[in-house]
């Protein structure tokens, strides 16, 4: 996978200003399910005003119940309180899981930080076990950064 050309790719999407902010994260995240094979799922949560829960926000995929999520629950929520990438090889073998889908093998969580707050995070499911790696960390955590940048020019 060539991910600086997804990168290139989703960076022009992001700054399409005559989409609305989310309409262009729903694209960005059409595009990195299209693109890459291990990307079954993909989606943003935000934290949700200011209780102490994420919701969800665009998303590409099927459709999850899980809409909203308390902070520490699963890997989204532990992200939200941990403020670190969490990768998980194996969900069958995590405590704190909460499952989306029955054939969901693995995920990444990449939280998503704004002037040094975690506001929100991705969250890549992949119904292949141990489907993530490095590239795919640093990946998205350009498409974070990203998003932030638009997040924050638009609140300007």
């Amino acid at each position: 996978m060539d991910f600086k050309l997804l990168e290139q790719e989703a960076l022009s999407i992001l700054n399409k200003e005559e989409l609305t902010i989310d309409q262009r994260m729903e694209l960005v995240c059409q595009l990195l399910q299209e693109k890459v094979a291990h990307y079954d799922w993909v989606g943003f949560y935000f934290k949700n005003g200011e209780k102490p829960e994420l919701k969800l926000s665009a998303y590409a995929g099927e459709p999850t119940e899980h809409t909203i999520i308390p902070f520490g629950k699963g890997i989204c929520g532990q992200v939200a309180e941990s403020n670190q990438n969490f990768v998980v090889p194996d969900v069958q073998a995590q405590d704190n899981y909460i499952s989306c889908n029955i054939n969901v093998k693995s995920e990444v969580v990449i939280p998503l930080f704004v002037n040094g707050e975690n506001i929100g995070q991705i969250d890549i499911d992949s119904n292949t076990a141990n489907a993530f790696n490095q590239a795919d960390e640093r990946f998205l955590e350009k498409i974070n950064a990203a998003v932030a940048d638009i997040l924050m020019r638009n609140k300007a």
